[in-house]
């Protein structure tokens, strides 16, 4: 695993990337809301040029997301879509994932139960 770039705000979001056999995987932290939705968003988009990108999100250490982090999802999945790559959630904490299968997020992005699920489907 190779780390690409972290970003910290204390007491409230951490993200790290690393790339994993071409995959890029971006590990969150702490809480998701309004005031770290473009933190998030900036991490989750690929290089400007980059076509194919396949990007994991572990939420793991994600204790709280509101309709930002919804927001951001969708709109990480749909440019990395475009750009003929996929996007998939990983390791959502219960409470996290209840919220993404309440506004039908798991239908729309893959959520598996842990990062080594995520990059074997």
């Amino acid at each position: 695993m190779t780390t690409i770039q972290s970003v910290d705000q204390p007491d409230q979001l951490s993200v790290e990337q690393s790339a994993i056999d071409g995959i890029r995987v971006v590990t969150v932290c702490g809480e998701i809301d309004h005031t770290v939705k473009d933190v998030l968003s900036e991490a989750l988009l690929p290089p400007d040029t980059a076509t194919g990108t396949r990007t994991v999100i572990d939420l793991g250490g994600v204790t709280f997301m509101d309709s930002s982090g919804i927001s951001v999802l969708i709109g990480a999945y749909q440019t990395l879509s475009d750009a003929q790559g996929w996007l998939r959630i990983a390791g959502a904490q219960e409470s996290v994932l209840r919220v993404l299968q309440i506004v039908g997020m798991d239908a729309l992005i893959d959520c598996y139960p842990g990062v080594p699920d995520a990059l074997r489907a």
